[in-house]
């Protein structure tokens, strides 16, 4: 009996939870729903410096007819941080997510942050890459003194 309604429970659940899935064809079928435009979703560093500047943004814009509304953002690892608007970009409008990457590990970058929202490409897939290097060491070019020579006086 217990198995029974345990079952039942389990089906009722997952009815409810797939019934309040919003259907992902919904976007693509509808000719007004917003559209996201990336400016560019490839970001390179180039080569920086351990510690150094690991901010950059992708700048996008609604060029659908209804508000455009980013539900996730996430990268593929805890090095990158991304920001994201919270509130709906209107049609027209310029918005951008911002991402930190921490440079104090030495070596490649190749991280992907991933944009899910209400547009008709629901799912954007951004990348990062470049590569960090140590800085090198300042070192001042030592004086040549010759010790048989005088000063020179005005």
């Amino acid at each position: 009996m217990k198995k029974l309604v345990l079952t039942i429970g389990i089906f009722l659940f997952l009815s409810v939870t797939i019934k309040a899935q919003p259907n992902a064809n919904s976007a693509q079928n509808n000719k007004n729903a917003p559209q996201i435009k990336f400016e560019n979703v490839v970001y390179d560093y180039g080569t920086i410096f351990q510690n150094g500047d690991g901010n950059c943004e992708f700048k996008f814009k609604n060029t659908g007819k209804e508000p455009l509304i980013l539900t996730t953002v996430r990268s593929s690892c805890g090095c990158t941080v991304p920001k994201w608007p919270q509130e709906p970009i209107l049609p027209g409008k310029s918005a951008a997510i911002k991402v930190k990457y921490d440079t104090r590990r030495l070596g490649i970058i190749n991280k992907q942050i991933t944009v899910r929202s209400n547009a008709i490409e629901s799912t954007i897939v951004l990348r990062i890459k470049g590569r960090i290097t140590t800085k090198p060491k300042e070192t001042v070019p030592a004086k040549q003194l010759d010790k048989n020579s005088s000063p020179v006086m005005k």
